[in-house]
């Protein structure tokens, strides 16, 4: 039966990233939903995106995106000031493509990849989206702001009215464990500080997680208790 899969942020961790899609094996019928921020802060953000594009060939993939990489087209259209992007994790980036003062040396593909990156995916049942939303407001009408940058932290929404369940990234939980509530799960584990990258098939609950030193463990999501379901906020 085709699957569908959503990824967390994978911030330049291609070692998880590729101990993931060796368990999942996904194929063509199944569609993989990627949160964004696939670059910064990590080793190997050029092998992520790389990865990412040999992956669109064998499979349905999703590509949002996140915060990070608005940051770096804005530097790649030299419509923003590269030192923000810099300051958070855009250094990383560079040395993985072995920037040397020369913004040329992002291959074409790499740029148009990141040039399309989708603001949401929405199905039957579930919605994903990089950071945050509106409850009120249709997904298409969304602003930038939510989509991207907006925390959990910051605000924890309510239900969309949709009904749906949503799914998304960004507010990283620093113990390492997927955050829950009845609406809502965010599957950004900070891979990148030690911890996680999740990836969790939401038809069946399962879920796959890969750690920089070469961990990998599998499991069910277990039904909510009660204290998470009043809870559900990132530690």
């Amino acid at each position: 039966m085709p699957r569908t899969i959503a990824i967390g942020d994978i911030h330049g961790c291609l070692g998880p990233f590729d101990a993931i899609l060796n368990a999942i094996s996904p194929g063509a019928g199944d569609t993989v939903v990627t949160v964004g921020d696939y670059i910064d802060r990590g080793p190997d953000s050029k092998g992520v995106i790389e990865r990412l594009l040999e992956l669109r060939r064998v499979t349905q993939l999703v590509p949002l995106m996140g915060n990070h990489e608005e940051m770096m087209l804005a530097v790649l259209n030299r419509t923003r000031e590269p030192f923000g992007w810099i300051n958070h994790g855009g250094h990383q980036t560079m040395e993985s493509y072995g920037f040397s003062g020369d913004l040329s040396v992002i291959p074409e593909d790499h740029r148009e990849f990141l040039a399309n990156l989708l603001p949401y995916y929405e199905s039957d049942s579930h919605f994903v989206v990089h950071a945050n939303y509106d409850p009120q407001m249709r997904l298409e009408n969304q602003s930038t702001e939510f989509l991207r940058w907006t925390k959990l932290t910051e605000r924890m929404p309510r239900p969309h009215f949709s009904g749906k369940h949503a799914i998304m990234g960004h507010t990283h939980n620093r113990n390492g464990d997927i955050v829950r509530a009845p609406h809502l799960t965010c599957i950004d584990t900070h891979c990148y500080g030690g911890k996680w990258l999740t990836a969790l098939d939401w038809s069946c609950g399962k879920v796959w997680q890969a750690s920089l030193d070469g961990s990998f463990r599998e499991f069910d999501l277990e039904p909510l208790t009660d204290a998470e379901a009043t809870s559900g906020s990132p530690a």
